[in-house]
């Protein structure tokens, strides 16, 4: 994830109002308090006072990110070797918005990160009071926490406790997805952006599982990737419904009734997608009303480029740097290039 407050980096130089200002103040706010939080993992390590489970989780995450620069060619700085203990469960909560009738999400523009297709806020309660206000307004909204970003390298971003909740391998894993944002961005890119890093973040997986000997995680891994993959296709096909619907020219009634159908279908997808795995949720009934406009284009920005940059990859025989370079220059391509060539049929590097 790219934190859009990175626009308080230029705090010094720019008027409050170029990220306005309420905002860029909880942004500044947030991230002094993160890199305020730093400490070398190494010292946290050899502190006595460390339980020996966030020792082993630290352990995981220096080997980790020694293998992001050793083998996949990811910046070799000070991001990921500090620690940042954080008192709550997510680090910042991002706010996605879209038109009642529309399936593209609305987007903020900021300094350097450009326009992108969320808001970030380092506090829940000012997250869903933000999300409230675009709600009055009409908006379709969906708010999601968060647990590591990039500042792309103008800080040294650390490993936040909020990182270290979830399996050994997704530690690795956010740390390869947020060091790749280090390597190709494209301001007012969010789809671009995401999913380059949702694509190194999973080869990187695979030859870091690979490598360290974790069969059996990788194969579990690879399940609950399938899945996501197949859930990702699901909400893109209902996506391409509703843009149907939305071209229609029904009446705002009519359309939204439709549209409830819609979404009652995507709920219906995803809980028999679980049975067909052996998941026992009832996602229907936890997700059904939160699906909306919003929650689609949040999953569309991170995965909907994904199989093209794939396609990227293996025209590169899965050579890491050629990759990048690659990626590069379709960065540099004009927007409607470089997605018609990462969204269309196939994609090589030397195109």
């Amino acid at each position: 994830m790219l934190l859009d407050a990175r626009c308080l980096a230029l705090l010094a130089t720019l008027p409050l109002s170029g990220c306005g200002t309420l905002y860029l103040a909880q942004a500044a706010a947030g991230q002094w308090q993160v890199m305020a939080a730093r400490r070398p993992i190494a010292a946290v390590v050899a502190d006595p006072a460390t339980s020996p489970a966030l020792r082993a989780r630290l352990e995981e995450a220096r080997a980790a990110r020694d293998f992001a620069s050793r083998a996949l060619a990811l910046p070799d700085n000070g991001s990921y070797r500090q620690y940042a203990a954080i008192d709550r469960p997510y680090v910042v909560w991002n706010v996605v918005a879209a038109p009642e009738f529309s399936v593209v999400p609305r987007e903020w523009c900021f300094p350097i990160a450009g326009c992108v297709a969320y808001r970030g806020y380092f506090s829940a309660r000012r997250a869903r009071d933000y999300a409230l206000t675009l709600e009055s307004r009409g908006y379709d909204v969906y708010v999601g926490g968060v647990a590591a970003y990039s500042t792309l390298g103008r800080f040294a971003d650390p490993v936040l406790s909020t990182m270290l909740g979830v399996g050994d391998e997704q530690i690795a894993a956010v740390i390869f997805h947020e060091l790749a944002h280090q390597v190709a961005y494209v301001p007012g890119d969010s789809a671009f952006n995401e999913a380059f890093a949702v694509t190194v973040e999973q080869e990187g997986l695979t030859r870091w599982l690979t490598a360290r000997g974790r069969s059996e995680a990788l194969a579990a891994w690879r399940r609950r990737r399938a899945m996501q993959e197949a859930a990702a296709a699901l909400f893109a096909a209902r996506r391409g419904e509703l843009r149907r619907l939305y071209a229609s020219g029904l009446d705002p009634p009519r359309m939204r009734a439709a549209k409830r159908e819609v979404f009652a279908a995507l709920a219906a997808d995803l809980e028999a997608l679980d049975a067909r795995h052996g998941v026992h949720t009832d996602r229907r009934r936890r997700i059904g009303t939160a699906l909306n406009n919003a929650r689609l284009a949040s999953v569309a920005t991170y995965y909907g480029c994904v199989p093209g940059f794939e396609r990227l990859l293996g025209s590169v025989d899965h050579d890491l740097p050629r990759f990048y370079e690659a990626v590069k220059a379709l960065a540099a391509r004009p927007a409607a290039g470089r997605h018609a060539a990462l969204c269309g049929r196939g994609v090589s590097a030397a195109e």
